[in-house]
């Protein structure tokens, strides 16, 4: 589990620091459901970016995908699940064999070890099935709360907020949810979000910040949620 405190204390480090505006006042509820009322409509059914086909897959990637693209991971994934996409799958492919496959994705040695340490309780505590629960999630090496919260979310249809780099800077420049740690703004997105949005929370939040709300400079001026949005400093169109 040491792997995944480190990895969840750097995310931290990185979203505090990619947040250096002060946090925008509050949202009221009728700009938050405005806010995803325009997601919604622009994009109604949001998926991952990661490439799978079943809960190992996606498990798989979201573990491999720690400090590392998922258009990296993705990569990697396309040359490994052919081979092995089980949990007995990757065991018998070995821990040298499953390194060959993924030594382009940072830390790969680390998460090869974490991923080997999984399959094996996946296998032997969980018929080689993905638990569905939230508490044998987190008891998997390598996995902790914002990985236990996309297996849910997007394998198993749970309203669960996982919260990256991109979400908390998002909430809290948006004035959508603010706080200073990432389990603060998951919860306060968990209060604040209408049921009716947060099925697709998750996605349209990190969609929003990984092409839209961008850390260095956010596009306010293509931005379609800029009415709602509290953050007072928008960025002009540049000049042509």
């Amino acid at each position: 589990m040491v792997w995944a405190m480190t990895a969840a204390k750097n995310a931290a480090k990185n979203a505090t620091q990619n947040t250096e505006e002060k946090p925008s006042p509050a949202m009221t509820r009728e700009q938050i459901h405005a806010f995803f009322a325009t997601l919604q409509a622009a994009n109604p059914h949001p998926e991952t970016e990661l490439a799978y086909s079943t809960p190992f897959e996606l498990l798989t990637a979201v573990l491999l995908s720690a400090q590392a693209t998922d258009v990296g991971v993705n990569k990697a994934t396309a040359k490994l699940y052919p081979v092995a996409n089980t949990p007995q799958a990757i065991l018998d492919l070995g821990e040298d064999g499953l390194i060959e496959h993924i030594k382009t994705i940072g830390l790969y040695k680390s998460k090869a070890r974490h991923l080997m340490e999984t399959c094996r309780i996946l296998v032997e505590q969980h018929g080689g099935e993905v638990p569905h629960s939230r508490e044998a999630l987190e008891a998997l090496p390598g996995v902790g709360r914002k990985t236990a919260n996309v297996v849910l979310n997007v394998a198993f249809g749970e309203p669960t907020m996982a919260v990256d780099t991109h979400i908390f800077r998002l909430g809290n420049r948006t004035g959508l949810a603010v706080g200073k740690t990432p389990l603060a703004v998951e919860l306060k997105l968990l209060k604040r979000i209408p049921p009716e949005f947060m099925l697709h929370a998750h996605h349209w939040l990190i969609l929003h910040g990984r092409y839209v709300c961008q850390a260095r400079k956010p596009r306010c001026w293509e931005c379609s949620v800029s009415e709602a949005c509290r953050y007072k400093a928008k960025t002009p169109a540049p000049k042509s």
